[in-house]
């Protein structure tokens, strides 16, 4: 059984049970406190979330790596086109990108706002980031175009890691998308899937 250890409403793991309810795998959410316990802390020394285990000794965290694994493990699945190479690499580029550009870039931000001296909050360092962060939801902005997901037509993995990082974007950071971005937030997060995944979690 696929057991995802997430925060509630931690908006990485809603990824991961969002892959597993478009395809159809039966998968268990288990809540972790914050700061997590010395149970969890045995588990996943690092702290952080989600962390996934899976049958066969899989214990793994980094979301985008749960979302590949999943896909090749129970697949194959149109949410990873292994079968053309061209949109296959833009899937992979993308659902990166999701994460290790959009959503860990933010995460100093989120810090900045949440926890630093409130003559810190805006300091230089957090000004520069934020523009790197606007420069980043402009590149995807571009990449999307008119397409009205990721890579065409079709859910795929980047869409299902971009959404959650453009959530970081819009609601911790208060910051506007562009309008085909606004969109595609309104596309998928209506799909039932989603929705499913979103509950499960606690209601990210």
């Amino acid at each position: 059984m696929i057991r995802i250890h997430n925060f509630p409403r931690g908006l990485r793991g809603v990824r991961v049970a969002w892959l597993c309810e478009e395809m159809g795998l039966a998968y268990e959410v288990h809540a972790v406190s914050y700061p997590p316990g010395t149970a969890y802390l045995a588990l996943h020394p690092l702290g952080t979330v989600p962390f996934l285990e899976d049958d066969g000794g899989v214990a793994i965290n980094e979301s985008v790596a749960m979302l590949i694994y999943l896909a090749q493990r129970y697949g194959p699945t149109p949410l990873l086109p292994a079968q053309e190479p061209g949109l296959l690499a833009r899937v992979l580029q993308m659902t990166v990108f999701g994460e290790a550009t959009i959503a860990s870039g933010i995460n100093p931000l989120l810090v900045a706002r949440f926890t630093a001296p409130e003559a810190e909050k805006r300091n230089w360092s957090v000004r520069s980031q934020e523009e790197r962060m606007g420069a980043a939801v402009d590149y995807a902005a571009a990449q999307l175009g008119e397409r009205p997901l990721f890579a065409g037509g079709q859910l795929t993995l980047a869409d299902i890691s971009l959404s959650p990082a453009l959530s970081l974007w819009q609601g911790p950071c208060s910051q506007p998308l562009p309008a085909n971005l606004a969109a595609f937030q309104e596309r998928v997060k209506a799909r039932p899937a989603y929705q499913r995944a979103r509950l499960r979690c606690g209601g990210a």
